[in-house]
């Protein structure tokens, strides 16, 4: 029997159902055209100035491919990249209670365990998936239109191309960790309620809570415990000096955050009363 349920929802299978769902190609499709709404939004203004210093990263987004790339991750950081692991991972359980399916998966029978493993995996993968394809299509789309030039910051320091590539790819896998505590939240309120828009929902407004009280100063280090609190950290990697305090802070502070609330989601799951 065991040997049995250990087959049963494959994580292939559970991949094609998942990306067969109008949400998927709906969020990847937005996440992939989002560069290209940016470049026409650039489009009606003044053309860049490559010797500009100052300012902020969106004066100097059209200066090269990298710093178009930047500019993105400014843009969707905060909101649209943490909605897209929200949904996939707020949606795992819940929406198959909100369908009355979850039930009868528990009846073929698929172990509770194994259940929520391989739905957890599938979201993971595709929360990746689309996460590295917003900074891809950026790339190539600031290459088309803005060249593949130096990485300039407001500061007025430059990293070369091909050095500026590698922090991208550094920036990119940073920002796909620091969201795991999305992911490990959304899971938990998945497991907690039979409306997946509550568990999407509660866990993008913890992030906004979350953005909110790092904005007051007078919290002072307790800010450091926010989930938030190291959003930003990658751009660290795009100075001629890398200093890298933050950003291991930041990793280590949501994958803390997801390895607590992912536990709890297991545990809640384990004792839940199915009746949906």
């Amino acid at each position: 029997m065991t040997l049995v349920q250990d087959r049963t929802l494959r994580f292939g299978v559970e991949l094609k159902r998942q990306l067969k769902r109008r949400r998927t190609k709906l969020l990847t499709g937005l996440t992939a055209l989002l560069p290209l709404v940016l470049v026409i939004a650039f489009g009606f203004g003044d053309a860049p100035d490559t010797a500009k210093r100052g300012g902020t990263f969106a004066d100097l987004a059209m200066v090269s491919a990298p710093n178009f790339v930047v500019f993105g991750f400014y843009v969707a950081g905060a909101y649209l990249l943490p909605v897209v692991v929200a949904v996939f991972f707020g949606e795992t359980i819940a929406s198959e209670a909100s369908w009355s399916s979850l039930k009868y998966l528990l009846a073929i029978p698929v172990p509770r365990r194994r259940l929520l493993r391989q739905k957890a995996c599938v979201a993971g993968g595709l929360s990746a998936f689309t996460l590295l394809l917003f900074p891809a299509c950026a790339f190539l789309v600031g290459v088309i239109w803005y060249g593949a030039g130096d990485a300039t910051s407001p500061s007025g320091d430059a990293v070369p191309f091909g050095k500026s590539v590698v922090a991208l790819c550094i920036a990119s896998a940073y920002i796909v960790v620091q969201l795991s505590w999305v992911a490990g939240l959304a899971l938990l309120l998945s497991v907690s309620m039979d409306a997946p828009l509550g568990a999407v929902g509660g866990a993008v407004m913890a992030g906004v809570l979350s953005q909110i009280l790092d904005a007051i100063t007078a919290l002072g280090d307790a800010r450091k415990f926010l989930p938030t609190h190291y959003t930003f950290s990658w751009i660290d990697v795009f100075s001629t000096n890398v200093d890298w305090t933050a950003m291991a802070n930041g990793v280590l502070l949501s994958l803390g955050y997801c390895l607590v609330l992912t536990t709890l989601a297991v545990r809640r799951f384990n004792r839940k009363d199915i009746t949906s």
